[in-house]
């Protein structure tokens, strides 16, 4: 697929911390793409990566870049043609849209731009062809470039494995509790004293956002072109999200009204049989099995289990009857690379095979000139 091309120049945003540096892993040896920048905010730009960063991951420290001088997150000091966001959703809102207007595209951890109406929030397995929303996203808002984003980190463990459901049987209503990792909080995060053998029974802002883009995400593209649309599932979540004293790894349990009331049976058969929409696409960062049930009866577990598949899957475990609704489960995933920097990354690798990536090589060239 790369043959004759050469490599698309990046910048990670938010490159010192923890999923800016799980992106400058997984993007250091890539084979669409090459790190060209790495940005963070204005008290380590101008220092050397290694200096500004305080290295959280196994392997080579800082992937090889800890020379790399980091830049400001904008694009005068850090122009790029394709852009990866790992930026709190507060500053995201003003620096991704600005890098969007010089003509970048920004792939988006943040939250900012998730539920905006002409913005793809996309798990390429589920929904792909809602990247037809970037025509109407660049008309309708004056930008060259365009804002791609990813899902909450526990809201791709659960629209996962409701997307065959849904597909398949139609989705009234679902019930979620998570129990997520102290990872998704960032460094240094949540205190040793308050999470240590005890669970939060609280996150800020994340339940609306696990009861809403579940939704987005499982709805329709109507339309094409300028006049494109998303329209979002009606069925209705209710979520309560917790944080556990686990390092990575977000689990959660589901329970889900079906159309029909299905069999068990059915309901593992649907999931077993799921076909990613991205199957035949060969893109280097999707999973060699997105969605995997498991009928050992103590699985998903995140010592064991989140590390597959680079991150990538997701493991569904414990699939019974639910005497309220009908059907419950377990999920689990990885929820700083399948919830964070592998869900972009994946996003971008998915636009490129597509085709969608307007990238302007002439904007880099004039930026770095």
């Amino acid at each position: 697929m790369t043959t004759g091309r050469r490599k698309i120049p990046v910048a990670i945003l938010g490159a010192t911390g923890v999923v800016g540096q799980r992106f400058l892993r997984r993007l250091a040896n890539h084979p669409f793409f090459e790190i060209a920048y790495l940005a963070a905010s204005d008290r380590s730009a101008g220092k050397k990566y290694k200096d500004a960063c305080l290295w959280h991951l196994g392997g080579e420290p800082f992937a090889g870049y800890g020379d790399m001088v980091v830049s400001t997150c904008a694009p005068d000091s850090a122009p790029a043609p394709l852009v990866f966001s790992a930026l709190d959703a507060d500053v995201a809102v003003s620096i991704e849209a600005a890098y969007a207007k010089s003509g970048s595209f920004v792939f988006s951890n943040a939250s900012a731009y998730r539920m905006e109406e002409d913005v793809p929030l996309l798990i390429p397995e589920i929904n792909p062809e809602h990247l037809g929303i970037l025509e109407r996203q660049q008309a309708g808002r004056g930008w060259k470039g365009a804002i791609v984003t990813n899902p909450n980190c526990t809201t791709v463990m659960l629209a996962s494995p409701l997307a065959p459901l849904d597909r398949v049987f139609g989705i009234e209503a679902v019930m979620v509790t998570s129990m997520q990792a102290i990872s998704g909080a960032g460094y240094p995060g949540v205190s040793a004293m308050d999470i240590q053998g005890n669970v939060i029974p609280h996150i800020k802002k994340e339940e609306p956002k696990v009861e809403s883009e579940p939704r987005k995400i499982l709805g329709r593209l109507l339309g094409a072109g300028l006049s494109a649309s998303l329209a979002p599932s009606r069925f209705i979540i209710s979520a309560t999200c917790t944080r556990v004293p686990v390092i990575e790894g977000h689990t959660i349990a589901v329970s889900v009204k079906l159309r029909g009331n299905p069999s068990v049976e059915d309901v593992i058969a649907a999931m077993d049989s799921f076909e990613p929409d991205t199957t035949g696409l060969a893109l280097p960062s999707a999973p060699e099995r997105f969605l995997a049930v498991s009928t050992e009866p103590d699985r998903p577990q995140p010592r064991k289990d989140v590390e597959i598949d680079g991150g990538m899957r997701i493991t569904v475990g414990r699939v019974r009857s639910c005497p309220v609704l009908g059907i419950k489960f377990i999920a689990m995933g990885h929820n700083t690379e399948r919830g964070a920097a592998g869900a972009s990354v994946l996003n971008a690798e998915l636009a490129y095979a597509k085709g969608v990536l307007a990238l302007s090589q002439e904007v880099y060239q004039r930026r770095t000139a």
